[in-house]
């Protein structure tokens, strides 16, 4: 059996303000058309269908877009669980009316996990949807006071799957956790304080594949057939070197994965500009879009005046602008001592040494600020 295993879509994103829905749906276009060439029997989602509870009505437009181009143009079934930025009641909508057109929705926990079964030519293989779900959510669902933690709730949910699915043939668990060993990205939102968010990868044990979401870096975790697919695109600076892609996985009549990451590329990607303004302004290399997402870090001695319009004249889509010379919040403290005790001219010549790393002004600056405090006294006497 061939599937396509993609999560972490987080449709109606905003980073540093902007709307990401252009690039999310050029994104899920890629992926439509990566179902037309290689013709998976299924396509499981693992989670974040959208990045706030409450979507932009864009973001729920996108949706509905992107799984009628599966489900009915396509005649692809699909397989969605809901992550821990889903509401389990608005991604539940209508679940029990589409699973006859093929689209499985599995958002909220229950003692009789869902599963959905699709033959290939070597028999039937299960999937088991385990929806995120919080402790206390999953103590009341399994009365079981003894669930405290996300592991507990992985190991109810998985126990109840394995239960339900012959022994002799094979499965797959799609569940959205923090899986110990993971490693996680800025834009990922913690699951609980200190390690109760961790789920042992051993919970799965049993599975011949584990569709995970939640970590947006694709990787597997413990074993060769737990792994993460990876977010479909870069949700933060600090995903600019990851490769986001989805996972096509051959399944044999065994239940052997073979894995192909297929990549997904955006209109615009996110990037790290570093270099003085006069650098940046001199315009980009012949290899890069200027229309990228950029973080540019100015590395001037000095101040920098009106800094991200200038840099927005070279990258229009400039987000953030950092500049480690300038003084920032908290760090002028003990700097000048006793103001009282020093003068107007003391003070800033302390405050520009610390500013510009130079240790004494130069004769020019002191000629331009004696030039500057003579024009403040002159205007002050005539005020």
């Amino acid at each position: 059996m061939r599937f396509l295993h993609t999560a972490d879509w987080h449709l109606g994103k905003l980073l540093h303000g902007e709307h990401l829905t252009t690039e999310q749906r050029g994104l899920l276009r890629q992926l439509c058309e990566i179902v037309d060439e290689k013709s998976p029997d299924v396509v499981l989602m693992a989670g974040d269908v959208y990045d706030r509870s409450v979507p932009p009505a864009d973001a729920v437009e996108l949706l509905d877009d992107t799984l009628s181009a599966l489900v009915i143009e396509r005649d692809t079934p699909v397989v969605m669980i809901g992550g821990n930025h889903d509401s389990p009641d608005r991604l539940d909508f209508g679940s029990r009316i589409l699973r006859e057109q093929g689209l499985h929705v599995f958002s909220k926990p229950r003692q009789a996990p869902g599963v959905v079964t699709v033959e290939d030519e070597h028999g039937p293989v299960h999937i088991a949807g385990l929806p995120y779900t919080e402790p206390p959510q999953a103590r009341h669902v399994f009365e079981d006071t003894d669930i405290k933690t996300h592991d507990d709730v992985v190991a109810a949910q998985a126990d109840a799957a394995r239960a339900t699915l012959p022994d002799a043939e094979r499965s797959i668990a799609v569940a959205h956790v923090f899986a110990q060993g993971g490693a996680l990205a800025d834009s990922e939102r913690p699951l609980a304080v200190g390690g109760a968010e961790t789920v042992h990868p051993s919970r799965f044990a049993g599975f011949d594949y584990v569709a995970l979401g939640h970590l947006h870096r694709r990787q597997q975790v413990g074993t060769d057939h737990v792994r993460y697919s990876g977010s479909l695109m870069k949700y933060s600076f600090d995903e600019v070197h990851h490769e986001k892609s989805v996972t096509l996985v051959e399944m044999d009549e065994d239940g052997g994965c073979e894995v192909e990451r297929l990549p997904l590329v955006p209109e615009r990607d996110l990037r790290r500009v570093e270099g003085t303004l006069s650098e940046i302004q001199e315009g980009p290399s012949p290899d890069e879009n200027v229309r990228d997402y950029v973080w540019v870090t100015l590395q001037d001695d000095g101040p920098v005046v009106d800094a991200m319009s200038r840099i927005r004249e070279t990258y229009p889509n400039a987000l953030h602008v950092e500049h480690p010379a300038r003084v920032e919040g908290g760090s002028l403290d003990g700097l000048a001592g006793d103001l009282q005790a020093q003068s107007e001219k003391e003070v800033f010549e302390e405050f520009a040494a610390h500013v510009t790393g130079d240790e004494d002004l130069s004769e020019r600056q002191r000629a331009v600020l004696e030039e500057a405090f003579d024009r403040l006294r002159e205007e002050e006497r005539e005020a």
